[in-house]
């Protein structure tokens, strides 16, 4: 955040990076660059760059662009007074095929889904970073390499990433010679037989911003953390329109999501496992006691949640007194800050839709769970469903 409150623009940031995707054709990537960092005003001048290409294609960029005859992407850095960037071999990542050798095409679907999962993973990791800007673009390669780093920025963006295409002039694209529009003339020339010259310098590069939907809060903070699959994230993001869903399985002492379990405690599990099953037998909310004036009611219903749980010790025997008398009002209120926590920790934004809701103003709040009742389960429930059927 700026000092004004505002968030910051992409070229504040002190860490920016441009991903490109490509095939063949490695100019995307010095076209891109030479668009973002010479002609775009605020210009973004990325301090890291990455390509993800086949393995042909990683042959060309490291022999146009770092080659040291041709060396391009030095070239236009030196030409137009840019900053060093971090840009090397390290910076090109070769797709790699089910068997983790390096794919030279995409033609079938098992191809596809790998240029799919090496686009989104380094995402992820570059992504991980939240004092870092992105820049992709969906120029090169063939056009399902383009929607595959489109969506997976939708999936994982933020608001200060960016999506864009470049374009050249019909005659520059996709020329072998030609890399940027240069600040001297340069002739090139038209493949034969027309073998037209034409001046790099004169050629006009555009780039076309593409608006995304950042969705990268439907997808569990849990999925973030390793390796991440396109499949994964898809479904995910799939999963988050539908309506949430647990599975509270107090034998393991975990509550079990479409995607991770949850361990806690014995207090807060069975604080969970009361509110939900008072939402799956559709019965009124529950308030909170009032100070200094505990309630023996929901402490008996709390209680039978609690001591199928309860083990020998001073913690278990610390909660069974503090409920002799009824459950207080710091007892209620701890329990629900506590279970928050744990949610948080394991499934980040996820945990919102298992959270205890409050409904209505004080003095007459009530507290549910907001999980639709069939989307509720319990393990020792499908137990004995399983043994009457058999």
């Amino acid at each position: 955040m700026t000092g004004t409150g505002q968030t910051k623009a992409p070229h504040e940031f002190e860490h920016r990076i441009l991903v490109a995707v490509s095939g063949l054709s490695p100019q995307i990537l010095t076209e891109t660059l030479y668009w973002l960092s010479v002609r775009q005003e605020p210009r973004f001048i990325p301090t890291e760059v990455h390509l993800i290409t086949t393995n042909e294609g990683a042959s060309r960029a490291r022999l146009c662009l770092l080659g040291e005859e041709q060396g391009w992407f030095e070239r236009l850095r030196v030409e137009y007074d840019l900053p060093a960037m971090g840009f090397d071999d390290s910076s090109i990542h070769v797709i790699e095929n089910q068997e983790s050798a390096p794919l030279e095409d995409i033609r079938t679907p098992e191809d596809n889904l790998c240029a799919a999962d090496a686009i989104i993973d380094l995402l992820r990791k570059l992504t991980a970073d939240s004092e870092c800007a992105l820049h992709v673009s969906i120029a090169g390669g063939r056009k399902t390499l383009g929607f595959y780093a489109g969506y997976a920025l939708s999936l994982l963006g933020r608001t200060q990433d960016r999506l864009s295409h470049v374009l050249a002039p019909a005659q520059y694209e996709g020329h072998p010679e030609f890399y940027y529009p240069t600040k001297r003339r340069r002739v090139i020339f038209t493949p034969p037989p027309d073998s037209r010259p034409l001046d790099t310098s004169a050629a006009e590069v555009t780039l076309a911003e593409i608006p995304f939907v950042p969705l990268r809060e439907w997808i569990p903070a849990c999925l973030l953390t390793n390796r991440l699959s396109f499949t994964a994230a898809v479904a995910a993001a799939r999963h988050r329109m539908e309506p949430a869903e647990v599975r509270v399985n107090l034998p393991g002492g975990r509550l079990e999501t479409y995607h991770a379990s949850v361990d806690l405690p014995a207090a807060e599990l069975a604080f969970f496992s009361w509110l939900a099953r008072r939402r799956k037998t559709a019965r009124a909310c529950v308030s909170c006691p009032p100070d200094g004036a505990p309630d023996r009611d929901i402490a008996l219903e709390y209680l039978r949640e609690y001591e199928p749980l309860r083990t020998a010790g001073a913690a278990g025997d610390r909660t069974a007194r503090a409920l002799r008398g009824g459950m207080e009002k710091s007892f209620f209120l701890e329990r629900k800050a506590r279970l928050h926590r744990f949610l948080d920790k394991v499934l980040g934004p996820e945990a919102e839709r298992y959270y205890v809701q409050a409904i209505g103003k004080r003095p007459e709040t009530k507290y549910e769970l907001g999980l639709e009742p069939g989307r509720i389960r319990f393990v020792e429930l499908e137990r004995l469903e399983r043994r009457s059927r058999n």
